[in-house]
């Protein structure tokens, strides 16, 4: 469930070596990026914005993002969607080792 296959619309590949990935994240306001996986992975936001999270198991969460915010994730699954009025922009550096 690698996001570049579930939601190549969505998530583009900027850089990757043996230790990390380095991936693109742009969505369109409404945007949905279909339910995907990660590894463990910090997200790095580039412009504010309110996407909406859906786990596995059905529940969801509405998030509001900052610019410059950092944020630390653990591996697992989840789908997004864009719920603000403007591009949501953030890069997602996935962890190999």
């Amino acid at each position: 469930m690698d996001a570049l296959k579930t939601a190549p619309d969505v998530y583009s590949l900027i850089m990757e070596n043996e230790r990390v990935r380095v991936l693109a994240v742009k969505f369109k306001p409404g945007q949905k990026a279909l339910m995907h996986s990660h590894p463990d992975h910090v997200i790095y936001v580039l412009k504010d914005c309110k996407l909406k999270i859906t786990l596995p198991d059905g529940k969801s969460n509405d998030v509001s993002l900052k610019a410059s915010q950092a944020i630390w994730m653990e591996a697992g699954q989840h789908a997004a969607e864009n719920l603000g009025k403007t591009e949501a922009s953030n890069l997602v550096i996935e962890l190999k080792k």
